[in-house]
């Protein structure tokens, strides 16, 4: 190999890691569409002026088999000869396309825009249970762990004894006083 020039196994092991990205049955042997575009986002290959996501997807519909909609490291590579002279300028077909391999190799996809959890001050406060009135203050504890099923209905008393009754348990004692 020249000098400065990339090993195919590092760019394979890129291609299979956004092959497999996003996929649960992806093997990593064969890419679509919306991988390799974003492959070229994440690699920075597509750069708004000399490659576009337009130019991403128009090589890649050339690359692929006329029915197929994944492309093989093989055709990922005819691909990328083709982005290569586009993206750097004024360099020859070779030496574009190893600069294009050192922007794609090492990298992995990134999970950009993925959901968070909201640290907004609205979402503390609506969840801050010392701050509840009304019948929902009775479902937590002081601490502010809920009290579960306690805190939420009202269990009726089932001992068989009328509310507010004052001689509540004392039932037993007066059967034996009876006798």
């Amino acid at each position: 190999m020249a000098e400065g020039s990339h090993s195919m196994a590092d760019l394979e092991t890129a291609f299979q890691k956004f092959a497999v990205h996003g996929d649960t049955k992806a093997t990593g042997k064969e890419m679509n569409g919306k991988n390799f575009a974003k492959l070229c986002k994440d690699c920075r290959i597509t750069d708004g002026k000399n490659v576009t996501t337009t130019d991403v997807d128009i090589v890649f519909s050339k690359a692929k088999s006329k029915s197929a909609r994944v492309i093989t490291f093989e055709q990922f590579n005819q691909a990328m000869a083709e982005l290569a002279p586009k993206r750097f300028k004024g360099k020859d077909q070779q030496e574009a396309l190893q600069l294009l391999y050192g922007l794609i190799i090492g990298k992995e996809p990134t999970n950009v825009g993925v959901t968070r959890v909201a640290k907004a001050g609205a979402v503390d406060r609506l969840t801050d249970a010392s701050k509840f009135t009304g019948s929902h203050k009775e479902r937590f504890d002081e601490s502010g762990k809920g009290k579960g099923k306690v805190g939420r209905e009202d269990i009726p008393d089932t001992s068989g004894y009328v509310s507010a009754y004052k001689g509540q348990g004392t039932y037993d004692d007066k059967v034996k006083e009876g006798k």
